[in-house]
């Protein structure tokens, strides 16, 4: 039999950052690793905080009876109300436990969501640059993407949103540390954009949610705030992941919180719950969320060093600036999204790897032009790379 006709078609377009990943494994067997400069795929390399491995070490050695089985598919009803005050804190908000639903990351966490309030044929606004999975995530339950421009800065364009509102928009979708382009959209921007929907839902009968995935809330430079999403607009739902902020991306751990005014509440969280359940998921891995409680409840603030993401941004610019490569410097997350030389991402990224350098087009991203790099990579690597960007910029 056939692979279905929806998978078969996503196989043809598939993950432009995985497709440069595996290229980049052949590269690196042909040529040595050290040799290859693979800055295609947003993997963290800090290892995570030492709280982390005293956690990890501390209860894998608890041997209390039933301590691996299942519980409520929201999570342990502990760790949520431990979660609930630290959301508490970011967000601006008064809430407990019950508004936060254990997910298998972030990715996990947008599946239960969009399976949970999209019908056959409702729309989710995202503004490009975008991160890729979001359309898939989106088609997997029946939804469809709607594309909007951003502006010059890659700050969301309010207008250009504004003038996409329809009664078949169920969400907006902001992502924000932003993948690719950094960009931490500012409190300004996120009051404009609730003000939008306030008034379109008022117009059509129909409140679109605010989804904000915030995976690199944590991963902010220079002082800039992260405003709250969850206080500005009553519609809002949060999907976080410890992937980057603990350097926790293959352990699949994150939750979703709504605030304490959200229409419907009781249903949306039963429906994530529900989703949880028959997506696959059942829960979240049950010894990753006692060591994220126990960490929060044991050690407070615990991530990654901040400042090693910030030395490599900064050398970056360095070469970039070097290079006559232009770019926006990010404010937050790892990545910088940079204009490809005459404008042909797809020639230019190719053209890359002539000189061993791994780079993502950004066609994939939605707004072709441009490429992105990501910088969690050592920064030796970044600053043995300086020649090969210079070669490559003179020879296109």
């Amino acid at each position: 039999m056939p692979v279905a006709n929806a998978v078969k078609d996503a196989l043809g377009s598939q993950s432009m950052i995985r497709k440069m990943f595996e290229e980049g494994t052949l590269l690196k067997k042909e040529h040595g690793a050290d040799k290859v400069f693979d800055f295609s795929l947003g993997n963290p390399d800090l290892d995570p905080p030492p709280a982390f491995f005293e956690t990890l070490s501390k209860l894998s050695n608890d041997r209390t009876k039933g301590v691996h089985g299942y519980m409520p598919n929201g999570g342990f009803p502990e760790v949520r109300e431990i979660l609930a005050s630290r959301v508490q804190k970011d967000q601006g908000v008064k809430i407990d436990g019950s508004h936060i639903i254990m997910s298998v990351g972030a990715a996990g966490g947008l599946n239960v969501v969009f399976k949970s309030i999209l019908n056959e044929g409702d729309e989710v606004i995202v503004s490009k640059p975008y991160f890729m999975e979001y359309r898939p995530y989106t088609k997997n339950h029946g939804g469809n993407i709607v594309e909007v421009n951003s502006l010059p800065d890659f700050n969301l364009d309010i207008n250009a949103i504004k003038a996409r509102l329809s009664h078949k928009t169920a969400a907006v979708l902001i992502n924000s540390p932003h993948n690719p382009t950094g960009k931490i959209y500012p409190r300004e921007t996120i009051n404009s954009l609730a003000a939008i929907l306030k008034e379109h839902g008022q117009k059509s009968g129909r409140l679109p949610y605010l989804v904000c995935d915030e995976p690199y809330r944590e991963l902010a430079y220079d002082g800039i705030e992260v405003p709250p999403i969850l206080s500005a607009y009553s519609e809002a739902i949060v999907v976080y992941s410890y992937s980057k902020s603990l350097s926790l991306p293959g352990e699949r751990i994150g939750f979703i919180a709504v605030g304490p005014d959200i229409n419907d509440k009781k249903n949306l969280l039963d429906a994530f719950t529900y989703a949880t359940r028959i997506l696959g998921y059942v829960n979240a891995p049950a010894f990753m969320q006692r060591i994220v409680g126990e960490l929060i409840s044991g050690y407070g603030e615990v991530k990654v060093d901040l400042e090693v993401y910030k030395g490599r941004r900064d050398a970056f610019c360095k070469i970039l600036d070097e290079a006559g490569i232009m770019y926006n410097k990010p404010e937050g997350a790892f990545y910088l999204f940079c204009q490809a030389p005459k404008g042909d991402d797809l020639a230019w990224v190719e053209h890359l790897k002539k000189y061993l350098i791994l780079a993502v087009p950004g066609s994939g991203f939605g707004m072709p032009g441009y490429f992105r790099l990501a910088y969690c990579v050592d920064e030796k690597i970044i600053q043995s790379s300086r020649d090969s960007f210079l070669q490559a910029v003179k020879s296109f």
